[in-house]
């Protein structure tokens, strides 16, 4: 891979458009070289515009940026832009959820699993920022509970179904590079006991492979979602992403979603 934007051509209705950049085509220097899009990392903040603005020439308007902290807390854009100022700042949050054309939705990562999610009938959106912490607390969860509101204060009847919910999942570390203490497994196990299957027992007493697109897997099918497609990337291993583990100092690069408005 050495081009910057990957447009995702995946099981979703016409109108959803979604985006994936790596770490190619941008402005920013060694460490963060060179499609930074995280202005929390140590790179130049002009830079960093500099790397947003050249994104603006694929994208219908400025992405809603969140200040990640790998919690649940999910955002409905919509009502966020009705009360917004141009003073205010970036929200606290970990996923957003938007009905609204033309809305960019943006998750930034470097190992941590981002989740794109849209409804099979194109009416609702959501992007999630899955690190092992927000997935074991439910930011999975929390999102598609918006979104599910959100389909039925659009539904046009009393007796409307909800829309099916198709996810993607994002260039993420992958199993056999993600490794972890047996806390971690033991909060996932402690939520799931079918989780056992997304951990791989090492050598080293207590320390295991974690697989999160597995686990990720678990919590969409758990709540009725069983289209997922994605989740065959390791940003650990392959050197055309940014990866915290694999360099520490490193960029972030921005998974997008949005609902077409032509």
């Amino acid at each position: 891979m050495t081009t910057s934007i990957q447009l995702l051509q995946w099981e979703a209705p016409r109108q959803i458009k979604a985006m994936i950049t790596n770490r190619h085509g941008g402005f920013s220097q060694s460490p963060f070289d060179s499609l930074n899009l995280g202005l929390h990392v140590g790179d130049d903040p002009a830079t960093v515009q500099k790397n947003r603005d050249a994104l603006k020439a694929v994208l219908p308007n400025e992405p809603i940026w969140l200040n990640q902290v790998h919690g649940t807390q999910v955002i409905d854009v919509g009502a966020l832009k009705e009360s917004k100022d141009d003073g205010m700042a970036v929200p606290s949050a970990d996923a957003s959820v938007t009905t609204a054309p033309g809305q960019v939705l943006a998750i930034m990562t470097a190992d941590c699993l981002p989740v794109l999610l849209a409804s099979r009938d194109g009416k609702v959106v959501g992007a999630a920022h899955a690190g092992w912490r927000g997935l074991a607390a439910g930011v999975i969860e929390q999102t598609v509970a918006l979104m599910r509101v959100k389909q039925s204060n659009h539904a046009q009847t009393d007796t409307e179904t909800q829309s099916e919910i198709l996810a993607y999942l994002g260039p993420a570390i992958g199993p056999h590079a993600f490794e972890v203490g047996s806390d971690v497994r033991d909060i996932f196990m402690a939520h799931n006991p079918a989780s056992a299957a997304c951990f791989e027992q090492l050598q080293e007493k207590g320390k295991y492979l974690a697989d999160i697109y597995g686990l990720a897997c678990l919590r969409l099918n758990a709540l009725g979602i069983e289209h997922i497609e994605g989740g065959g990337e390791c940003t650990l291993q392959n050197p055309d992403y940014f990866s915290y583990r694999r360099d520490q100092q490193t960029g972030r690069m921005g998974s997008f979603i949005w609902i077409d408005a032509a």
